[in-house]
């Protein structure tokens, strides 16, 4: 039971980061009740493809890695195509929160020449003061995780209690001002619930109970998305949206959220207690992220037989998302969008390819996900709809989740 509970913590703490950051920015011009519509149904599709997950560990070594499985249904081109996509994943949310911890570090910096250099300078910083703590060990990585998710949560209580009784109920029915803005957020929203990654972790901490994962995966997940939406309520409740919309024109950044947020309500407190709140969700998230990026650039380094050090696993961790916010600063919801591409494909078309030949080859195992070959299909669309969304965008076919 203590290892259920661990894991479900673990879920939830993995899942709630600096993905939902990003939601009040990108949700701005859809609206309070589309945005709950719109995490209800991600929820529903992403509990549905990790459940797949457990459908496939039922004829699986409890220690099997993603490479492992995908290997295992589909060869060594499965295993290269899984990793590959597992690095870029993580390689992109690794430089989501690198953009988004320069953009918070550079405010409380001096001017260096100008704000592109400050922003920079604040990139480096942050890049080289949490990375340190990954380069040094898990065991510093788990100490401090501990102590700064204690804190967040904390803090995320008083942004609630100071936010909450300021919520405007007339806010909460504005309308989206272009429907098609609630697609093209949904890559966004999506990797706000990306909690997959650590699956083959929890299901070794779980001695392969499959029973005790399915729990963890459910209960894990549903402790994020009513954090998510009383999140939601409280930043579309007290920003109205022309305003916020206004502000975020002129920033589109973390900083633009609490600038909103401290103008709106007229409350420094409020600016100060989202600022510190974001800071320590998008460290969090960092750290979390930023370990299985490089654990996993260890193992494959490993595999190849190329000799490594901590330090220079370092240097391939950090420092190809470290550029990446150097020139892109604003660069938060880019990375997070393109995150989302990748995440689609490792926690959706991945899972369905696997469990479809699973169920050929061995049609009798006591546990399947609901739904049958019709369902299989209809969330594989879905999933391949996602990718396309940033193409999508960039084309003009779908606005940008600022323009209007």
């Amino acid at each position: 039971m203590n290892k259920t509970l661990g894991s479900t913590l673990i879920v939830a703490g993995t899942t709630i980061g600096g993905g939902m950051l990003a939601m009040p920015l990108t949700s701005a011009g859809i609206g309070f009740g589309f945005t709950v519509f719109l995490l209800i149904a991600l929820w529903l599709l992403l509990s549905f493809a990790a459940l797949l997950f457990v459908e496939l560990y039922q004829n699986a070594e409890a220690d099997a890695g993603i490479g492992t499985l995908a290997e295992k249904y589909y060869g060594t081109f499965g295993r290269v195509l899984a990793t590959a996509v597992l690095l870029i994943f993580l390689y992109a949310l690794v430089a989501a929160y690198v953009a988004g911890g320069s953009s918070l570090l550079s405010v409380l910096l001096p001017t260096i020449q100008d704000k592109q250099t400050t922003s920079r300078v604040a990139g480096v910083l942050f890049t080289l003061f949490f990375g340190s703590f990954i380069v040094l060990g898990t065991s510093s990585v788990d100490k401090a995780n501990r102590i700064l998710f204690f804190t967040k949560f904390l803090f995320f209580i008083l942004v609630l209690f100071l936010l909450l009784p300021k919520v405007q109920v007339d806010n909460l029915f504005e309308m989206p001002i272009d429907n098609a803005l609630i697609i093209a957020a949904s890559p966004i929203f999506f990797t706000a619930f990306g909690f997959h990654g650590s699956i083959p972790s929890l299901n070794k901490y779980l001695d392969g109970n499959i029973g005790a994962l399915r729990i963890s995966i459910l209960a894990g997940s549903l402790i994020p998305l009513i954090a998510y939406i009383i999140w939601q309520l409280a930043t579309h409740g007290v920003l109205s949206q022309g305003a916020f919309l206004e502000i975020l024109k002129q920033d589109p950044t973390l900083n633009g959220l609490i600038t909103a947020t401290s103008a709106i309500t007229g409350s420094e407190y409020i600016g100060v207690a989202v600022r510190i709140f974001s800071a320590l969700a998008l460290i969090t998230s960092f750290l979390g992220v930023a370990l299985g990026l490089f654990e996993c650039l260890e193992d494959l380094l490993k595999r190849v037989h190329l000799p490594t050090n901590r330090i220079s696993l370092g240097i391939l961790t950090f420092l190809p998302p470290m550029l990446f916010a150097l020139f892109y600063p604003e660069g938060f919801i880019l990375a997070l969008g393109y995150a989302g591409q990748m995440f689609a494909f490792y926690a959706i078309v991945l899972p369905i390819a696997m469990v479809w030949k699973l169920r050929r080859q061995y049609p009798d195992l006591p546990y399947r996900v609901m739904g049958g070959k019709p369902m299989l299909v209809a969330v594989l669309i879905i999933g391949i709809g996602i990718v396309m969304v940033p193409f999508l965008v960039q084309a003009g076919y779908l606005p940008g989740v600022f323009s209007g």
